[in-house]
């Protein structure tokens, strides 16, 4: 029997060995405010977000032998060259990628292309894909194994789909280096890099703990080095590198540990990265950590307020915003260098009309330039899906801009939240914002010397083409160009040129992205998956 055994691994060892091509596709997003796709042509040619870092971590978990190509449609869409080379098509999405990730496996199906669909959508709700030949639901772990055993063995499709689902997961200590080098880096606004998976909060509103767990699990800090020296090695990211982290200190004892690892990095490295994250607000509690961010030259942190409103923030089971005051914790993290971007909520039950003007009201003392205002929208595996589901408050239609049925009627929820959109981002109001972090949150910031002669010359370049840009579309073209060029003067007195660049780029997708949602042409909410009259990819 152990002989038998040892026969088997053989084989299947020897099949891994055989080459199988692997085309990775990433799904197209609809446009929404959190894309950011108004600060892509200032950019020098940004065409998304961030990489898309599942889809690399699964790149580089593949056997050696394997070939592997990145397509993200985001970019580019998948070629029929693309197709006709692979063997396998990998696919990965969120619940708003889902019109996207359907389109892909109808693709890949008619040149007769095997599909297999991992990540957070099919996790938790594999029964909505019934098209793909594998779902691989869950985490890397034994799923991923069996799967790799399967496709090495036969690559070819199955006659019915096959579901493998992990048990046992792999630990992020285990984790591979993603395979940056099959991006196109310099596409990208933002770099990616993990740390922890999970989060030790159950927000109603929230999958994470369910999907990855209440006790976050980590890599050493030793593999995020290695990851930012692979990055700084494949160069082309010129924005911040952003820890996609469910929430970045939901083990505060392990950031104290790795704060000072990246401290030591990034001196030794002259600063090549500023980083950005998303926390739970208590870490305005934690100087020791906040004074650690800042030396790291943390410059961004996330922070899902969700709502000013006490009692709906214990209606959500978030009353972990409540430990310190929102507008003193805000206060805290910016004397710290960290200028706060926030998530709200709209079409919660505790609103009311007057909601909207709250909302406004709050933005207006928090003084917090960018905030993702979405319409609540159930996801599936989570407390407040099934607190709906009884109550028979899901409504399954993809031409509503959310699956909730409010309180309030529907008209009038998705009309504050388009009021609240306008007011909050008229250009007055966002430049009079970022002149307060201007002059409240980046002098915090340490000290980053810049010497011209040792930026390389074709990202110097690149840094010109983008100031050009930004004098054009800002300072020329822009109806709101007055609110520009006072907060430019400013800059240029304080020798912020840096910073003028980077708020004038950001100020211009707000105030783009909400002429956007006042005129329907934008989703209400970045989860829903309703569909958009987006450039379906083409072939």
């Amino acid at each position: 029997m152990a002989l038998h055994s040892q026969h088997a691994q053989h084989a299947q060892h020897a099949s891994m060995r055989e080459e199988r091509r692997v085309l990775c596709v990433c799904p197209r997003y609809a446009s929404s405010f959190g894309m950011f796709e108004h600060a892509y042509p200032l950019l020098d040619g940004v065409r998304a977000l961030m990489p898309p870092q599942g889809l690399l971590v699964v790149a580089a978990a593949l056997p050696a032998a394997w070939k592997v190509r990145l397509v993200d449609e985001n970019i580019r869409p998948a070629s029929r060259e693309d197709y006709l080379w692979a063997d396998i098509v990998f696919v990965s999405g969120m619940h708003a990628q889902r019109p996207s990730i359907e389109n892909i496996c109808r693709r890949a199906h008619s040149y007769g292309r095997t599909t297999v669909l991992g990540g957070p959508s099919v996790s938790a709700c594999p029964e909505s894909y019934r098209e793909f030949d594998y779902l691989h639901v869950g985490e890397l772990g034994d799923a991923t194994e069996a799967l790799i055993a399967r496709l090495a063995n036969d690559p070819s499709r199955p006659e019915t789909q096959i579901v493998l689902t992990t048990r046992e997961r792999r630990d992020l200590a285990a984790y591979p280096i993603p395979a940056y080098e099959l991006a196109e880096l310099d596409r990208y606004m933002t770099g990616s890099i993990q740390y922890s998976s999970g989060c030790p909060y159950q927000c109603e509103f929230c999958d994470i703990p369910t999907l990855y767990g209440r006790n976050p699990r980590l890599k050493r800090p030793e593999q995020v080095t290695a990851e930012l020296d692979r990055l700084l090695a494949c160069g082309g990211i010129s924005g911040p590198i952003y820890f996609v982290d469910d929430n970045f200190i939901g083990n505060r004892r392990a950031i104290r540990e790795l704060l000072p690892v990246l401290i030591d990095w990034q001196k030794s490295r002259g600063y090549p990265f500023m980083f950005a994250c998303e926390a739970t607000l208590n870490l305005a509690k934690r100087p020791d950590i906040l004074d650690l961010m800042r030396q790291a030259r943390f410059e961004t942190v996330f922070c899902g307020i969700e709502t000013p409103e006490p009692d709906a923030l214990k209606a959500m089971a978030k009353s972990h915003n409540m430990m310190v005051p929102i507008l003193e914790g805000v206060e805290s993290l910016n004397r710290y260098g960290l200028e706060v971007v926030s998530g709200i909520i709209v079409g919660l039950d505790t609103d009311t009309p007057d909601t909207g003007e709250r909302i406004v009201e709050f933005i207006a003392q928090s003084q917090i330039p960018m905030l993702t205002i979405n319409l609540l929208q159930a996801l599936p595996r989570t407390p407040l899906w099934d607190r709906l589901e009884r109550e028979g408050r899901l409504i399954n239609d993809e031409a509503r801009e959310s699956n909730v049925d409010f309180r309030m009627p529907y008209d009038q929820v998705v009309g504050i939240w388009r009021d609240t959109m306008t007011r909050a981002y008229a250009p007055d109001a966002v430049f009079a914002r970022f002149h307060h972090q201007l002059t409240h949150t980046f002098p915090f910031r340490i000290d980053v010397p810049v010497n011209l002669r040792d930026i390389p010359r074709r990202k110097l370049m690149r840094g010109l083409r983008v100031l050009r840009a930004v004098l054009w579309h800002c300072g020329i073209r822009a109806d709101y160009r007055r609110h520009f060029w006072k907060l430019a003067r400013h800059c240029l007195k304080n020798g912020q040129i840096d910073a003028m660049i980077r708020v004038a780029i950001i100020a211009h997708h707000l105030i783009m992205s909400a002429r956007d949602a006042s005129a329907g042409r934008q989703k209400a909410s970045h989860y829903a998956v309703r569909p958009q009259t987006i450039p379906l990819a083409a072939e």
